[in-house]
């Protein structure tokens, strides 16, 4: 499967980008099939170069952009389609919706809780001190 992608150029701190034609399962820094131009996003407005015949036939071939080209593609109206989100939540953020969507809590659901938890782990860890205690008398005769 063909994919579009961005290729890093330039020096440490100073990125432009090739816009590249590639086998997916293959490394961006090797070889390519073709450029289809540039991106350089550290000019105000950005500055794209890009071949817009080109990238239209490779779309056309099969060829998928990523996220970031698939939006510069919208934006340049190569193609007409909606902007996708191009990150991801963090996995606490994930987790969080989880648990609003299960059963929204309040905040004196929340304290009950965590009182429930305290109080179940202090006898357990009594008990096991006591026998403790009574072990090491039996050990000593």
């Amino acid at each position: 499967m063909l994919s579009i992608r961005l290729r890093r150029m330039g020096k440490k701190k100073q990125p432009i980008y090739r816009v590249i034609v590639l086998d997916k399962r293959k490394d961006p820094w090797g070889d390519y099939l073709e450029n289809l131009g540039t991106y350089n996003p550290r000019t105000k407005p950005n500055t794209v170069n890009l071949k817009t015949d080109r990238i239209k036939y490779w779309l056309g071939v099969g060829a998928q952009p990523s996220v970031t080209l698939h939006n510069l593609f919208i934006d340049e109206k190569i193609i007409d389609a909606k902007k996708i989100k191009a990150t991801s939540p963090k996995k606490k953020e994930k987790e969080e919706g989880e648990e609003s969507k299960e059963a929204p809590k309040t905040e004196e659901s929340k304290q009950e809780a965590k009182e429930d938890v305290k109080s179940e782990d202090k006898p357990a860890t009594e008990e096991k001190k006591e026998e403790k205690k009574e072990e090491k008398p039996a050990e000593n005769k």
